[in-house]
């Protein structure tokens, strides 16, 4: 599973989205962008190097000659949590000038399951203009809403939650809340 942070707001979702899947000993290679480690660093007390550590296989997000950047590196899915409006831009215009926008690129020519974690509130014109073209082209789009039904009681419950639908996304049992569930 290739996992990428982009720099939006969000990061504790990926977080904890890896180590889901280590609980579940899924294979985990991650991308950290440059203004995402700036995020961490403003909003979390997570360290790069701890988040890091988290995932099998890490690549630099410049390195445009790593594995996820050709068609032949085999992935099951690529998730990009948080998913920054630059990144969904980039990624529905094919403009790959780094590895997370290269590798979704790889997902999308590759007939891969692609999910973007998108954060971002109001969306602008231009931003679901962006999001139709690539859920046109069979990309998940996954806003992580709360979902109230669950009666959330602290924000790590919206983001299990959250986490959960993810998992749903890649055929991934979770033991979620579901609706009509007691």
């Amino acid at each position: 599973m290739l996992i990428a942070i982009s720099g939006a707001t969000g990061v504790q979702i990926a977080v904890r989205l890896i180590e889901k899947l280590k609980e579940k000993q899924i294979n985990v290679e991650l991308i950290i962008s440059k203004w995402a480690e700036k995020i961490i660093d403003l909003e979390t007390d997570f360290k790069i190097s701890d988040i890091r550590k988290l995932a099998d296989d890490t690549y630099e997000f410049d390195d445009l000659t790593a594995p996820p950047a050709s068609g032949s590196h085999k992935i099951e899915a690529m998730i990009v949590v948080p998913c920054s409006m630059k990144t969904l831009s980039a990624i529905a215009n094919g403009y790959a000038d780094n590895l997370i926008t290269r590798a979704a690129d790889v997902s999308i020519k590759e007939g891969r399951k692609l999910i973007l974690v998108v954060r971002e509130s109001p969306l602008s014109a231009i931003h679901l203009e962006n999001m139709l073209k690539l859920a046109r082209l069979g990309v998940i789009i996954a806003p992580p809403v709360p979902s109230y039904y669950i009666k959330p009681e602290k924000v790590d419950d919206l983001i299990e939650y959250t986490v959960g639908r993810i998992l749903d996304q890649i055929g991934i049992e979770t033991s979620i809340k579901r609706w009509g569930e007691e």
